[in-house]
């Protein structure tokens, strides 16, 4: 069993050619674009210092010659793989703590056994605040599988949404996040797709009330009117969004790392002499992290982090 960590650094630095264009809806373009980028961007880099007497590179034989040698642009620590590898030299932040507000959006995949949520929790706030310098976020929101605002307006759409999800798996995943948030870890907790009655439901058995609901309503024309008024009688933030839910499917994994022209030659293929980290991937988890500088009104760096395990194929 191999756990892969992807990276994509710092997107804002990147340029705009892989920042998602404004009115995208539910797009993972923003993501996958950022990781391509700073995949293809790490091969090149550790390649330019690879290149032999002849110009060639000492790259594997997979017949992408153009492609460093895997251990050279990537690292693994135990049974984990950070791809690409991770300058930890140059993380942090360039202004005091206090100058920030930091956001983080953790999305729970559809793929990932729940029992595993609080690994995953831990090891995702560990990558955060390593990369930003800090010991804690102002705002975690929670972004579970299978909730959704669709429907023919915004009535239908929240009667849909309060049958979705697994509520049990919910409460039991909020309940990780209160002791990080008591901890200290965490400033503020908040969700994400909740409607009314099933926002209604959650205030009813956790202890830690989310500060903030993040809705994308693209599919429902307007915040529903029982949501609005639910979240002012509680003191609850509503927030739009246009996040993709499903942002890593197993398939997109397979594009970005495998053999294939577009891929980092990271993961076998199907041949029996492929080379690579051969089995199934099961896509973990997502983070999308923000810092947004207060004074000035402007985001220094924002980025994501994602898991995925390999499991032996039987």
């Amino acid at each position: 069993m191999t756990r892969i960590i992807l990276s994509t650094g710092n997107v804002i630095l990147s340029g705009p050619s892989i920042i998602r264009k404004p009115g995208t809806y539910r797009s993972n373009l923003e993501f996958t674009n950022s990781l391509r980028s700073n995949l293809q961007a790490a091969q090149q880099d550790y390649a330019a210092g690879l290149q032999n007497g002849n110009g060639h590179i000492n790259g594997q034989p997979n017949g992408h010659s153009s492609r460093p040698a895997l251990e050279v642009w990537t690292e693994r620590e135990g049974s984990t793989l950070y791809v690409p590898r991770i300058d930890w030299e140059s993380a942090g932040l360039q202004e005091d703590r206090a100058a920030y507000e930091i956001t983080v959006k953790l999305f729970f995949l559809p793929t990932a056994p729940p029992e595993k949520r609080n690994d995953y929790i831990n090891e995702a706030l560990r990558l955060v605040t390593k990369e930003l310098g800090v010991d804690d976020v102002d705002l975690l929101i929670a972004s579970f599988p299978g909730i959704s605002f669709e429907g023919d307006c915004e009535y239908e759409a929240d009667r849909k949404n309060a049958t979705m999800g697994n509520e049990e798996e919910e409460i039991a995943t909020w309940g990780l996040l209160e002791k990080l948030h008591e901890q200290g870890k965490i400033n503020r907790l908040g969700v994400a797709e909740f409607g009314s009655e099933k926002l209604r439901r959650l205030l009813e058995k956790v202890k830690v009330r989310p500060a903030v609901d993040q809705i994308n309503i693209k599919n429902c024309c307007n915040v529903p009117p029982p949501l609005t008024k639910l979240a002012k009688e509680k003191g609850i933030e509503l927030l739009t969004h246009h996040d993709c839910t499903d942002i890593l499917p197993s398939g997109t994994i397979r594009e970005l790392l495998g053999q294939g022209p577009q891929g980092a030659g990271v993961l076998a293929d199907g041949e029996v002499n492929s080379s690579g980290i051969k089995g199934e991937i099961i896509p973990e988890w997502v983070v999308k992290y923000t810092a947004f500088v207060k004074d000035r009104g402007v985001i220094e760096n924002k980025g994501y982090f994602a898991s995925a395990e390999s499991v032996d194929e039987a």
